[in-house]
């Protein structure tokens, strides 16, 4: 009766040792493959942390939309009674504009409170500036005040793309290291998209009704997108 060998033995007597060898470090090779696999994703439903950069940019969105929506809300109220009371069919136009900016202001405003941000130190001053720019673009005229409108919000329209931009890079970097995105920021992304094409129709608006007929139209929109970009690089500082 031959003896019987364990399966191992068998093996190793079969094959030659530089065989035995390879067989060892393919092993140890597909072992070590499939540690670095598993260490390249984090385990499925896992959220990457925010950075300081990252929140600092949150922040810092947060403060100047709520800046800007603020201003806005402002304009409107200072032009809304010298516009309708020289043109009455605008009425509804102008509460219209102004219910969506009020609407965008409350939004930021709970924003801010539910992440602690700091709101710009300069609101003071972006209330009179805000309040000041309505009423004198209102007693220049209709046009003006569109153009008011139109300057404004092709500066807003602009901002609120590059956050959205930014946020979506964010996401995909995210995705693409195998973490999950909350559902925080997905909303906030469809916020920010939503608002900003409110105010790009507020600027359709605004062209339709002669935005572009006020003198001199091009310095007009020139000062006030200038006014625009300080106001956004200053509230996103301070």
């Amino acid at each position: 009766m031959v003896p019987r060998l364990p399966v191992r033995d068998l093996t190793s007597r079969m094959l030659p040792t530089s065989s035995r060898r390879q067989l060892s470090t393919s092993s140890k090779t597909n072992a070590a493959t499939t540690e670095t696999r598993s260490t390249q994703h984090p385990p499925p439903g896992k959220r990457k942390p925010l950075t300081k950069e990252q929140r600092d940019f949150l922040s810092s969105a947060l403060r100047v939309n709520q800046a800007g929506e603020l201003a806005a809300t402002l304009i409107y109220t200072a032009q809304t009674p010298v516009v309708v009371a020289r043109h009455p069919h605008l009425r509804p136009l102008m509460k219209h504009m102004y219910d969506q900016e009020a609407g965008h202001l409350d939004t930021f405003n709970a924003l801010i409170a539910k992440h602690r941000v700091r709101p710009t130190a300069l609101y003071p001053l972006w209330q009179v500036l805000a309040t000041g720019l309505g009423w004198g673009t209102a007693l220049m005229g209709r046009e003006a005040a569109m153009a008011c409108t139109e300057a404004v919000e092709t500066e807003i329209g602009d901002h609120y793309n590059e956050q959205i931009r930014t946020l979506l890079e964010m996401v995909a970097e995210w995705e693409a290291d195998g973490y999950e995105v909350g559902p925080e920021l997905r909303d906030l992304i469809s916020t920010l998209r939503r608002i900003r094409d409110e105010e790009l129709e507020h600027l359709d608006h605004a062209v339709e009704h002669d935005a572009q007929k006020a003198e001199p139209h091009w310095l007009l929109t020139g000062v006030i997108r200038a006014g625009c970009r300080g106001a956004i690089w200053v509230s996103e500082k301070v």
